[in-house]
């Protein structure tokens, strides 16, 4: 009787977790081996898949723009170290006992629930080179002997931003610092700052800590755990993404100064029709991004402080 009861509960089980298996098999699973197989093959799903082995691993090994766009991939993921900072810095203000303070966690956190395809809109905008929030500013507001001493620097002033070769990375680095600041990260580390004990602070006030004393010797340790998973997961977006930026901003220029991996795939697979071509950049970014996991998570468990 108790083995029936147990197997009915466990039939009971199976079947709660069955829809979602289902979806995982049809949408995630199949697809991804899928994928696999297609990397082997040439198609450009017009005339049937022809079979070239390894032929798309080598020819991207030989892609000269494959190689520059992960160059634009890995300087975009330059922004991370500071985006990570600023989102401490602004989550140790957050976390202050003032009145109203909510309403400021609210404010910081809004950038992160508007749609991707609105915030960069928006942006887009705002670098416009003609009539943008920036350069209006600048033209404006900046004084003209400042400005001309920047143009005697042979710098491009005021910046075309997302149609210029050198400011069109850095706009978009910006543009991730301020959408990524006061979001999810912020919320981390506030959660992992209200869970340092206060007597940890008081007891080095006692010693007579001061204030950057406190934070390399209590804050930074306790909240260590949280920066690593921020910035395991930060590398993980960061190698996947700028698909959405490059295709609502700039196309991916100018002249391929904003394509990244993710984007130069999506152009492979659904502009080109170079589906196999595509599935086997797919493939090579899943290795370099499981590869450098794996060593993050090694190196990085080393300092983390439990």
């Amino acid at each position: 009787m108790a083995r029936t009861k147990r197997g009915q509960s466990a039939l009971a089980g199976y079947l709660f977790l069955l829809p979602n298996l289902l979806g995982f098999l049809a949408f995630t699973l199949v697809p991804v081996l899928a994928s696999l197989g297609l990397s082997f093959f040439e198609w450009d799903l017009f005339t049937p898949p022809k079979f070239v082995g390894l032929h798309n691993f080598a020819a991207l090994m030989r892609d000269h723009e494959f190689w520059y766009y992960a160059y634009n991939t890995v300087f975009l993921m330059l922004a991370i170290p500071v985006n990570i900072l600023g989102s401490l810095l602004l989550a140790m203000v957050m976390n202050q006992k003032l009145r109203g303070i909510v309403v400021f966690r609210t404010i910081y956190f809004l950038p992160s629930i508007v749609a991707g395809v609105g915030t960069y809109l928006l942006w887009r905008w705002i670098y416009n080179p003609d009539y943008g929030l920036i350069n209006t500013i600048i033209v404006n507001w900046f004084p003209r002997w400042l400005n001309d001493s920047i143009r005697n620097l042979g710098v491009e002033w005021p910046p075309r931003w997302l149609t210029s070769i050198t400011w069109a990375k850095p706009a978009l680095m910006f543009m991730s610092f301020w959408t990524v600041v006061g979001g999810y990260n912020m919320i981390l580390y506030l959660a992992a700052l209200q869970g340092v004990s206060p007597e940890l602070y008081e007891a080095a006030e006692i010693d007579g800590a001061n204030k950057w004393q406190k934070f390399w010797a209590i804050t930074w340790p306790m909240v260590s755990p949280t920066t690593f998973f921020i910035f395991t997961m930060s590398i993980i977006g960061g190698l996947q993404g700028g698909f959405e930026q490059a295709f609502v901003m700039t196309r991916g220029g100018p002249a391929g100064a904003t394509t990244t991996i993710s984007y130069y795939i999506y152009n492979h697979a659904f502009a080109w029709n170079h589906m196999g071509y595509a599935a086997a950049m797919a493939w090579v970014l899943f290795a370099v991004v499981f590869g450098v996991t794996v060593v993050n998570w090694r190196l990085g468990g080393r300092i983390v402080h439990y």
